[in-house]
């Protein structure tokens, strides 16, 4: 029996948004590559289906706090 056919195999379950991008940023205190923290990272693989999904809806807003430009020739330029 493969594992598609074997149903020990086959979870009802969310999937770590890990793309293998594992860098910690400082000032945010999340991952740059999936946007978790570390101990939502650390404790995934045991976390209920409901907290896995409030993390995943959580995301997006993440990622936008790495996104903002902190510096640069028009941080300089100012009146």
């Amino acid at each position: 029996m493969s594992k598609e056919n074997d149903p020990i195999w086959q979870r009802d379950e969310i999937d770590s948004p890990c793309i293998n991008i594992c860098v910690i940023h400082r000032a945010a205190g999340i991952c740059t590559g999936c946007y978790r923290t570390l101990d939502e990272i650390a404790e995934w693989s045991q976390m209920a289906p409901k907290a896995r999904k409030d993390i995943m809806q959580d995301l997006p807003e993440r990622a936008a706090l790495l996104k903002k430009r902190r510096g640069g020739r028009k941080a300089r330029q100012r009146d």
